[in-house]
């Protein structure tokens, strides 16, 4: 029998390793690029910082001499005698199996978003890249992913096959299966007369959709206040938390307003306002047939062209500016439709007797409904189809 050689007999005393194998090993040495692994085998395994992960990662602040780790072997010699080890690739086979349960078991999963790309985002789980593509983050198209950009959120697997190494996640039917259980309780418990918190989602020309938490109201301009609002956009932004009144349920669809009785200026107006009381005011906005005076906070009157002077004045922007302050006498006051007139040429006296035979007929001698309902009808209208169009939208 030969006898072996003192280099037989020593690498007889190693173990013998494979490709492919996972192998434990203890670190000896460590570099921010490169780990050396003691894996009892005759050569040292060498883990790059390229197989340790996907990101770029210094090597010092992960391990430190003595550790141990499991790798996996993917090349036994590499050319100089030094056997070249992955943890990444270890990493992604055992996250291969962990997504494959999540997939079978349709798992929620839980990950920060590594990457926001135009079409998606990208999350790993275990060493695993996972897309979720703009249709399937959400439950309404979101134009502007960047906000997810290191947040944590969770998804289920919708597609699994790591053959292509394609893996899809999908968040929309979890945010739509949680906002139809939030909606569920919401209606349970919700009623017209409450007073309630939210979020305003969207502001539009004509109102603000507001989230209740669990189904969106919509807050018409004519309820945003009981003083006129000119332009929904220039009071509410997206993401303002408002105190809101539930005006209207209707099945799925709820009004709001934020006419509160407690802060209705028209308590009391009836005396404060009572005709021929002399008022001051300051010019709100005008129109063809007249000028129309904030008295206060929710309470405008209007001055009829034909009330301005006792000359004859065309257009009221003739002699009136915006902001100036006018001070007139109360000729109308209408308590069912909280219509106020006014009269400038009222308080001074008149100069013939024609002009006095004038001042014994009605202050306002048209019919200052009609023109006010010919001159805001049509944005009536247009509104009410753009809330329509809203409503529809929303529902889909």
């Amino acid at each position: 029998m030969e006898e072996l050689t003192f280099e037989q007999m020593l690498d007889e005393s190693f173990k013998t390793i494979h490709t492919g194998e996972v192998v434990e090993g203890t670190v000896i040495d460590v570099k921010p690029e490169e780990l050396v692994l003691n894996i009892g085998y005759k050569s040292d395994g060498i883990l790059t910082q390229a197989e340790y992960s996907n990101e770029r990662t210094d090597l010092t602040t992960v391990a430190k001499v003595g550790d141990t780790m499991e790798v996996k072997v993917i090349k036994v010699n590499d050319g100089e005698g030094q056997v070249l080890l992955s943890y990444k690739r270890l990493a992604a086979d055992r996250g291969n199996k962990r997504i494959e349960e999540a997939f079978n078991n349709k798992e929620v999963l839980k990950a920060p978003v590594s990457q926001v790309l135009d079409g998606g985002l990208c999350v790993v789980v275990d060493e695993v890249r996972i897309f979720i593509p703009a249709s399937l983050v959400s439950d309404s198209y979101e134009r502007d992913l960047s906000k997810y950009k290191d947040q944590e959120i969770e998804f289920v697997i919708t597609e699994y096959n790591p053959r292509r190494r394609r893996y899809i996640g999908d968040r929309r039917q979890l945010v739509a299966a949680e906002k139809a259980e939030l909606q569920k309780k919401l209606f349970e418990t919700l009623h017209v007369g409450d007073v309630i918190e939210g979020t305003v989602k969207n502001v539009t020309d004509f109102g603000a959709f507001v989230d209740l938490g669990g189904a969106d109201g919509l807050l018409h301009i004519s309820e945003m206040s009981w003083g006129r609002i000119e332009n929904p956009k220039k009071v509410f932004k997206s993401g303002d938390t408002v105190k809101v009144l539930v005006k209207e349920i209707n099945g799925s669809k709820i009004a709001l307003s934020r006419k509160f009785e407690d802060e209705n200026p028209w308590k009391g107006a009836e005396e404060k306002y009572a005709i021929g009381n002399i008022v001051t005011g300051r010019v709100a906005r005008m129109t063809e047939f007249g000028a129309f005076i904030e008295l206060e906070q929710g309470i405008d009157a209007l001055l009829h062209v034909s009330q301005i002077s006792r000359d004859r004045v065309e257009k009221p922007s003739d002699v009136l500016k915006l902001g100036e302050e006018i001070t007139a006498k109360i000729v109308d006051f209408n308590t069912e439709s909280h219509k106020i007139s006014l009269s400038v040429r009222a308080l001074s006296a008149p100069q013939t007797v024609e002009e006095e035979s004038e001042d014994s007929d009605e202050a306002v001698p048209v019919d200052v409904e009609a023109e006010i309902a010919a001159q805001e009808e049509p944005a009536v209208e247009e509104a009410s189809e753009e809330t329509a169009v809203a409503e529809e939208t929303t529902e889909e």
